[in-house]
């Protein structure tokens, strides 16, 4: 057998983050199959969302202090066997329990502490590999997901198609394989620790400093300008363009899916080239035109090339600051980068939310609340403005101490 080596640890990397996409994207795919066949009410199905997102939320907490305890491999493995039981518990706990609900919501706390571990453990594994190009291979990292993402909507659509949504339970146990699969690859390509053990900075120290709060706004405002738009474009596609719900589904968060794939994928080509702080700033700046398309535009069809320009626009922002925080913070270690990534399912979260407060207050003007979450890309322009002043005060004080020296 051929002997494995750090690029199979990436490649594996890639695998756990189309993982991350069939847990977070899947049922979705099933809230009205729910409600009809197990008579569940809106507010039932809305918090499955709201219990998948808080479960990671806890678990990126609890990762940023024990994950480096308990050793990469052992938690990264952990994290698909999570996903993998979770999302066949989907076609099993609801027949299997009295209460068909509590069988799901079970089966969606299993995936998605699964869910959570890969979010803290994917990316430091990857930045700890001994190989060259990081920023380049964060983002393309990050691609994945959202090839994930379009994946799990096409495959699936095809699938109901094909096979009828009733037989969903096959579909379910199907999307199980692909993290029980990687299970076996985790547990035997090489891993390398992102700082040694005793070396990284505590969380006490991190959050003591000024450069890893700009880092946490930074990621925070990223994953609401990604969530903000992504989901709510749907809802832009079927009532601006009038189409079915399966075309909606394509035209809107699939679009913007690949075309924020698209994106992380050139601009881990032009990382070798500009910088990375460049790169959040261009982007950073079309999201905010973007945002303002869709949500001031007239013409259904300019608001959907909004939609699409966003997802173009957000793709460099959720591993760029990944890429930033390694650069300032050499040893933040694994506890920095779970930090970040509760940050990131702050906005995540909060962003949607946001733009549904506002919008209802404005009597359902949806517009109004994507034009609201505009806040989150100016945010995020002023962040990047701040990183790099404090970055360049930091370097300032490095030349001027080894002059005196």
């Amino acid at each position: 057998m051929k002997k494995l080596n750090y690029n199979h640890t990436i490649y594996a990397s890639y695998v756990g983050y189309i993982t991350q996409a069939i847990v977070n994207n899947f049922v979705p795919l099933l809230f009205v199959t729910f409600q009809e066949s197990f008579g569940l009410t809106l507010n039932q199905v809305a918090f499955l969302v709201t219990m998948n997102f808080g479960v990671q939320l806890l678990v990126d907490m609890v990762g940023a202090k024990y994950v480096d305890r308990l050793g990469y491999r052992k938690c990264i493995v952990a994290a698909h066997v999570f996903a993998a039981v979770g999302l066949v518990g989907l076609s099993v706990f609801p027949y299997l329990l009295p209460n068909a609900y509590a069988g799901i919501l079970l089966s969606i706390v299993l995936y998605a502490i699964g869910g959570g571990l890969l979010e803290v453990l994917v990316s430091p594994i990857v930045e700890a590999c001994p190989t060259e190009k990081k920023e380049a291979a964060m983002s393309l990292l990050h691609s994945f997901y959202c090839w994930g993402h379009v994946f799990v909507v096409l495959f699936s659509t095809v699938f109901f198609t094909v096979f009828g949504v009733e037989n969903w339970r096959y579909l379910a146990i199907f999307w199980a394989v692909i993290p029980l699969a990687n299970t076996f690859f985790f547990a035997k390509v090489p891993l390398h620790v992102l700082v040694e053990k005793g070396e990284s900075m505590a969380i006490s120290q991190l959050l003591k400093t000024k450069i890893f709060w700009i880092l946490f706004l930074i990621m925070f405002c990223s994953g609401s300008s990604e969530q903000s738009m992504s989901q709510w474009a749907s809802a832009f596609a079927e009532s601006g363009l009038g189409v079915s719900k399966t075309v909606g589904d394509l035209a809107g968060p699939c679009m913007f899916a690949v075309l924020m794939g698209i994106s992380r994928v050139i601009t881990a080509k032009l990382s070798e080239t500009i910088s990375t702080e460049k790169l959040m700033t261009v982007s950073g700046c079309l999201c905010v035109v973007s945002y303002l398309l869709a949500s001031l535009t007239g013409n259904p069809v300019l608001g959907l090339v909004g939609c699409g320009l966003c997802g173009l626009s957000v793709g460099i922002m959720w591993p760029g600051t990944f890429s930033m925080a390694s650069k300032a913070m050499q040893r933040g270690g694994t506890a920095m980068f779970a930090l970040l990534a509760l940050a990131g399912d702050l906005g995540c979260s909060g962003g949607p939310a946001f733009v549904g407060m506002v919008a209802e207050a404005a009597g359902e003007d949806l517009k109004k609340g994507i034009l609201a979450a505009l806040t989150f890309p100016v945010l995020l322009l002023v962040c990047v403005g701040l990183y790099v002043l404090n970055r360049k005060s930091r370097e300032r004080d490095k030349r001027n101490d080894s002059i005196k020296g």
